[in-house]
């Protein structure tokens, strides 16, 4: 069975096998080396999220995920009092909550590697004209993201990271390094373009490399059909297969 790298988090994960995305590069990047499962969910925050545990992550499995990319916060960062008030987790909570995250999958194998994504930045202006080309007049003029926000919960996301002593990806400060992000790596002020799930792709590869999971170094499945011999297919899949 091939080990496991499960992608956890909200609709920015649950859109990541779309074209372009980056859990399909993911995929293709370990295809025959590992599974790329997703379990994202669109809408939901680290509050919702705990809800899920025991179902995605059991402590008695026999398999546990190789790898875990734990991305939340664009909604729990959704500003008290506004049109996403419901999804809106204080900072506090959203750190404990993603503590409580880490510890569980802790618990069912302390081998495997996890890593904590930020929520990216958020480009305001392109949030407003989004609600505007949904809801037309009825659009409130007041935001339900802010940019600074979210900067607020990805420095809680990197200092847990820290505290718990493992790896974690800014994206929130990766994205805003390019002129222009907001349209370059921003759809609709939020979910990300195709060159924005580039960016995460890239990120989440050179943690996996600089950690030990590399897909360079993982032997496939199956031998590769070089090492068949066609008079004497047996021998090539005697160690794999018997």
């Amino acid at each position: 069975m091939r080990p496991q790298i499960v992608l956890f988090g909200d609709s920015i994960t649950q859109q990541s096998f779309g074209s372009g995305g980056w859990g399909a590069s993911l995929a293709d990047n370990y295809s025959r080396k590992a599974d790329v499962v997703v379990r994202g969910y669109g809408g939901y925050n680290t509050r919702w999220a705990l809800f899920l545990l025991h179902h995605l992550f059991p402590l008695d499995s026999s398999k546990p995920p190789v790898a875990v990319t734990i991305f939340f916060g664009a909604n729990d960062a959704a500003l008290k009092g506004r049109t996403c008030d419901r999804q809106h987790v204080p900072v506090e909570e959203y750190k404990e909550n993603l503590r409580k995250i880490v510890q569980h999958l802790k618990e069912c194998s302390p081998a495997t590697l996890i890593v904590l994504i930020t929520p990216p930045p958020i480009d305001e202006e392109g949030r407003k004209q989004y609600a505007i080309s949904v809801y037309g007049e009825k659009a409130t003029e007041l935001p339900e993201r802010t940019n600074e926000m979210a900067g607020v919960y990805a420095r809680q996301c990197v200092e847990l990271a820290k505290d718990l002593g493992i790896r974690s990806i800014d994206i929130w400060s990766a994205m805003q390094e390019a002129e222009g992000w907001q349209k370059k790596f921003l759809s609709d002020g939020l979910h990300l373009t195709p060159e924005g799930n580039a960016v995460v792709y890239q990120e989440v590869i050179r943690v996996f490399n600089d950690a030990w999971l590399s897909a360079a170094e993982m032997p496939y499945d199956f031998p590769h059909h070089s090492e068949i011999d066609g008079k004497n297919p047996e021998k090539a899949f005697q160690q794999r297969c018997i």
